[in-house]
């Protein structure tokens, strides 16, 4: 991993910053460390359809997540002026009031083409190692392309398939265990438990 320093103006839209920066880089990673104000904070809460838009002075508090060329997937906590602590999924919109300074560490690793299982992107390096998790999607479903994401962006390796079965999907199956659907593997993430699946 190597880390990369990130200075936002003041007015830089925070998650359009930082994909862009991810894409430059070809790579995935990690936002380290923030801080920094924002005069605008859109974030998306549990349950809602449309984002919450807060303006002010609001100091951030913490952003942590993962980035890559495909997209990001951050979660955003700040304060306002009364030190009421806010926060959620970060979204575009998310605007720099006179400054912030980020530290992003990039994973070294090849490159992934969308769609294409991380163990082969690493063919070259003869780093392949025989994928522990199927995830069966449909095109145009949005929870499958949330789902496809965040393997990729953490690196796991992954065999994507057909659903076998009628229902909802993505339909994903760790170690030949079948735990659900995009949920299920974000509440995963969120206790750490897919870390032992990345191959680096």
């Amino acid at each position: 991993m190597h880390a990369v320093p990130l200075h936002l103006e003041a007015g830089s839209d925070v998650r359009r910053s930082l994909e862009q920066l991810a894409q430059q880089h070809q790579a995935g990673g990690f936002v380290l460390s923030v801080v920094g104000n924002l005069s605008q904070a859109a974030f998306a809460c549990p349950g809602k359809t449309a984002p919450t838009v807060l303006q002010g002075e609001l100091e951030i508090i913490t952003l942590q997540g993962t980035l890559s060329p495909d997209g990001v997937h951050l979660h955003l906590s700040f304060s306002d002026a009364e030190c009421q602590v806010w926060g959620g999924h970060l979204e575009h919109g998310t605007l720099v009031l006179r400054g912030a300074d980020l530290l992003v560490g990039f994973l070294t690793e090849p490159a992934q083409q969308p769609g294409q299982p991380a163990s082969q992107a690493r063919a070259d390096t003869g780093l392949i190692a025989e994928p522990r998790v199927e995830i069966a999607t449909l095109p145009g479903c949005p929870f499958s392309r949330r789902a496809l994401r965040m393997l990729r962006t953490l690196g796991i390796p992954f065999l994507e398939i057909e659903p076998t079965a009628e229902g909802s999907v993505p339909q994903i199956v760790i170690d030949g265990v079948a735990i659900g659907g995009y949920d299920a593997l974000a509440e995963l993430h969120s206790r750490g438990e897919l870390e032992a699946l990345r191959s680096l």
